[in-house]
């Protein structure tokens, strides 16, 4: 894909799986990627003790933003070769 065909919110898929566009720069964008992913969450028990769960999710919830619960990932002038519309 070309650097002009990205906008705000389109899908594309790479080798790592499907992404949404969230932001356009002047030679990069950026965008979160739609699989599951590994998530946590920590707390404190009764007894003040740190506890922590590691799981996969695909909730949708986490794909609402900005600001997003996800990691945002840069892809550069290079990496937009190995992009393909969805």
């Amino acid at each position: 894909m070309n650097h002009s065909d990205f906008l705000i919110g389109c899908e594309f898929v790479t080798g790592a799986g499907r992404w949404r566009c969230t932001d356009v720069g002047t030679r990069t964008i950026v965008a979160i990627s739609l699989e599951p992913r590994e998530t946590f969450e920590s707390w404190r028990d009764e007894n003040g003790v740190e506890q922590t769960r590691t799981y996969m999710s695909d909730d949708p919830r986490d794909l609402i933003g900005p600001p997003f619960s996800i990691v945002e990932y840069v892809f550069d002038e290079y990496d937009l070769e190995g992009c393909e519309q969805a």
